[in-house]
């Protein structure tokens, strides 16, 4: 040991001076009414004893203000920016443009939670994370906050997933304490200890020295700043399941001194412990795998707290944060919201990550992401790879083995309906289960004991292993799995169809040479001819129905090879979806196909919860069909005349019908209830069904307009659709006087002075019109009279049919009168020449 000198100044006398050589101690000096001043640094003090500082010794001196300002200023400097996993040499983003705060819990959850949360997909997932982010969900900044009992805890354990973004968050905190935004008064000094770094460290080191590895000050500084305030210092220690440890580890003696050498997990496992330095705090990260270990090795009172992922706010947060242009979040976002399963996966950062980078790659090149981004396939693909190549250090098996090990395990809880594994089903698929970065440990009480549970991070990876289980075995055990399977499932959807989608993702060419370049991973030709034989063989039917429709449909998506989807979809005529659930995802495989093929005879879409947001995502091809039935739900008028745009613009056919049914709630503005629309080479119509309890003073109850094809491009839909919700007859005039019409036929309560009037008008303004036909259920006296002086137009024709009443007084005027014995009914027509009445049933008077 290096000589040192302690000097303390009496108030009243000299200075005293303390001298200790190598390898000699002071021992309990006595000072009374003694002022301790000046630069006083204690290297060492005798085992066991400790001296009662006075007030004034632990605040801090200059200097020791100077070297933590210096520590400070450099976390500042190199925390302010994030290295990403493809980031080339020099390059880095700031830490603002990518941390986003995820979801931390501060409790341990029942196993009923836990298989809630592995089960629940999408918007099912996002209440479940809802639910919990309402019951003990805590920021950082209340981390070491004190607990219902008014005890802070020592040591706080933040459990995560690999992936979950725990380093990032180490290192939000670490640059907001630097820049005095969190834990200002709470911690004068925090150290940032990485068990990865740890593990390289050779020889017997001190705590000192180990700090010094990850720091810009030299041992002696740090060794001058840990004598201050003890009690004001945080130690985070990220990556414990990274740590080498041995029983030697354990079994080795204990030491208290910040200066002592030993083995750097041992000095490390000191300062847990609370060996060294006791009054300071700890934080410490791992993953569920060994968080059993370190609770046992770590000194107390502990914090349990484990990171979720990122809520639905956390993952669109983190989507404006990358992309920092609104229209391409929006995008992205969008794209991301409307997938279901992507839209879950998202919730683990890292995902997050290669979404958003995937996505800003297709727009830089100009791609429109509509057009099928990526397949989920690609994207759990590229997951599991980073995971691979930068959180699994140490790992005793080959890749392949390992995979085929998950996905073994994860086969088993697919037959069995299981996502949670007793130990033992682990220990004999997986070895090193503790380091495997893809599965998640949980510790359950059983009564008066503790169980060991495992799983997948969630559901859909234990079904992406066992997709990549069937296809990574040999070609006679994959086509025995897959005949067997197969066979079984003649009737479809199969069981378990989302393994199915990721085999066929699997097989897709791309994803095949990203597994074959990256690990050496081949799929056998035979098992791909296999599952492409069977899917043919779905589409030879020339019909597919309801649930089974969309999976294979899924299938096609995730497959995504384009010549073969125009294979498949040109031997279908017939798409049935009647009464099934169309979700986003749904509607994405159902645009990707379809824009593989020419076209398609018939597609029914009633009854399938069509909201305007999906009617959106497949408006780019429903021009293709040439018999499209839909119901659209909560339609707006806009919503409508988007529709009609796309149809009528987007035209390919030399005929088309689509019967839109428009399911409106009675608090809506819109009240057009169907859509008939019927194109051909020479005259096209559209039939508009109005509902007429929206304003019972408006009586007109229907619409039709048949026209040149050409000539509806240029009919504005939407303000069409706005002027009839709005009653406004005089502008339904103007904006057909440029509609160069055909034919019109309107359908009306009552024939009246204003209705005669109106369409008399639009026969006048519209020089195109040749005929238009009026139906109403009662012609009044008043409208008669407008008609019986009225002359048309040349080359234009007018029939009028409805009722006429014969009663003297009250005469009838409503639609349960319609069949009454004083109702007549007749046909007007009027023409260039005049007017005529014929009738077409006698009266019974």
């Amino acid at each position: 040991m290096d000589t040192f000198y302690s000097s303390f100044r009496s108030r009243a006398g000299p200075n005293v001076n303390a001298t200790a050589q190598s390898g000699s101690h002071i021992i309990a000096p006595v000072l009374t009414n003694n002022t301790i001043t000046g630069g006083v640094h204690f290297l060492h003090n005798a085992h066991g004893f400790t001296f009662d500082r006075p007030h004034s010794e632990t605040t801090q001196t200059s200097a020791t203000r100077s070297l933590i300002f210096k520590h400070k200023t450099r976390i500042c400097s190199e925390y302010r920016y994030v290295t990403e996993y493809n980031s080339l040499p020099g390059e880095r983003v700031l830490l603002s443009e990518r941390y986003t705060q995820p979801l931390i819990l501060q409790r341990h959850r029942h196993q009923q939670e836990r298989e809630e949360e592995l089960r629940s997909s999408g918007e099912d997932f996002q209440q479940v994370l809802s639910s919990r982010s309402s019951d003990k969900s805590v920021h950082l900044n209340s981390l070491f906050n004190p607990d219902n009992h008014g005890i802070s805890p020592s040591a706080v354990i933040l459990q995560g997933n690999s992936g979950n973004g725990k380093t990032l968050t180490v290192q939000k905190i670490l640059m907001d304490w630097a820049s005095d935004k969190l834990y200002k008064e709470r911690f004068e000094i925090v150290f940032h200890l990485k068990c990865k770094e740890i593990n390289r460290i050779p020889g017997r080191k001190s705590l000192v020295e180990i700090l010094s590895y990850s720091c810009s000050l030299t041992p002696d500084q740090i060794s001058q700043i840990l004598q201050k305030s003890p009690q004001k210092m945080l130690f985070i220690i990220d990556g414990f399941d990274e740590l080498r440890l041995t029983q030697d580890n354990y079994d080795m003696s204990p030491h208290t001194d910040v200066i002592q050498k030993a083995p750097a997990e041992v000095t490390l496992c000191a300062l847990l412990r609370g060996h060294i330095l006791p009054e300071s705090f700890l934080l410490v990260t791992t993953r569920s795998t060994a968080t059993d270990k370190l609770s046992l090795l770590l000194k107390g009172p502990q914090r349990f707290t484990e990171i979720m992922g990122f809520s639905e706010k956390g993952v669109e947060e983190y989507f404006q944060k990358f992309f920092q242009d609104e229209q391409l979040f929006r995008r992205g976002y969008t794209f991301v919201k409307t997938n279901e399963t992507l839209f879950t996966a998202c919730s683990i950062p890292v995902i997050c990550w290669i979404t958003c980078t995937v996505m800003r790659d297709r727009f830089t090149d100009g791609a429109d992401v509509t057009s099928g981004l990526e397949t989920i396939t690609s994207i759990y693909v590229d997951f599991v790879f980073t995971l691979l190549d930068h959180h699994c250090q140490g790992l005793s098996q080959p890749v392949p083995i390992l995979l085929k090990s998950l996905g073994q395990l994860a086969e088993r809880g697919m037959l069995e309906r299981q996502v949670l594994f007793d130990e033992e089903s682990v220990h004999e698929t997986v070895s090193d289960s503790a380091k495997n970065p893809f599965l998640c440990k949980f510790l359950f009480k059983r009564r008066i004991h503790q169980e060991t549970m495992f799983s997948f991070m969630h559901l859909s990876f234990q079904e992406f292993f066992t997709a990549l289980y069937y296809v990574l075995l040999d070609e006679e055990e994959s086509q025995k799995k897959l005949a067997v399977l197969l066979n079984h499932n003649d009737c479809y959807p199969p069981d378990f169809p989302a393994v199915w989608q990721f085999t066929f993702g699997l097989l897709n060419k791309a994803v095949r040479h990203t597994l074959m370049k990256k690990h050496g991973l081949f799929f056998h030709p035979n098992t791909q001819a296999c599952l492409k034989k069977w899917i043919l063989k779905k589409f030879h039917l020339n019909c597919l129905f309801d649930s089974g429709a969309l999976f294979l449909l899924h299938c096609l998506y995730e497959l995504h090879e384009d010549d073969f989807v125009k294979e498949a979809m040109e031997s279908l005529n017939r798409l049935y979806t009647y009464g099934e659930l169309l979700r986003r995802t749904d509607c994405w495989a159902l645009l990707y196909c379809l824009q593989c093929c020419q076209s398609i005879k018939k597609v029914d879409l009633m009854s399938s919860s069509l909201t305007p947001e999906k009617l959106m995502m497949i408006l780019p091809v429903l021009h293709k069909i040439k018999h499209l039935y839909l119901i659209l739900e909560d339609a707006s008028e806009s919503d409508l005349g988007k529709l009609l745009c796309a149809l009528t613009r987007g035209q390919t056919l030399n005929a088309q019908e689509v019967l839109v049914a428009s399911q409106i709630p009675d608090v809506g503005n819109c009240s057009i209830n169907t859509l008939d629309l019927s194109i051909s080479e020479q005259l096209s119509s559209v039939h508009i069904g109005i509902l007429s309890y929206k304003d019972p003073a408006a009586p007109l109850r229907s619409l039709s307009l048949t026209s040149p094809h050409s000539e509806l491009i240029n009919i504005n839909w939407i303000e069409l659709f706005q002027i009839i919700t709005q009653n406004d007859s005089d502008a339904l005039i103007n904006i057909l006087y440029f509609s160069k019409l055909k034919k019109m036929a309107i359908l009306v309560d009552c024939l009246t002075e204003r209705w005669c009037v109106w369409t008399l008008q639009i026969i006048q303004n519209c020089p195109s019109l040749t005929e238009v036909k009026v139906d109403a259920l009662f012609l009044l006296e008043e409208g008669i009279k407008i008609l019986q002086r009225s002359r048309t137009r040349p080359a234009c024709v007018m029939r009028v049919e409805g009722s006429v009443c014969h009663k003297l007084s009250q005469k009838c005027t409503e639609y349960k009168d319609r069949e009454l014995s004083c109702n007549q009914k007749v046909m007007i027509h009027l023409n260039s020449w005049g007017f005529s009445m014929e009738m077409l049933r006698k009266s019974l008077f």
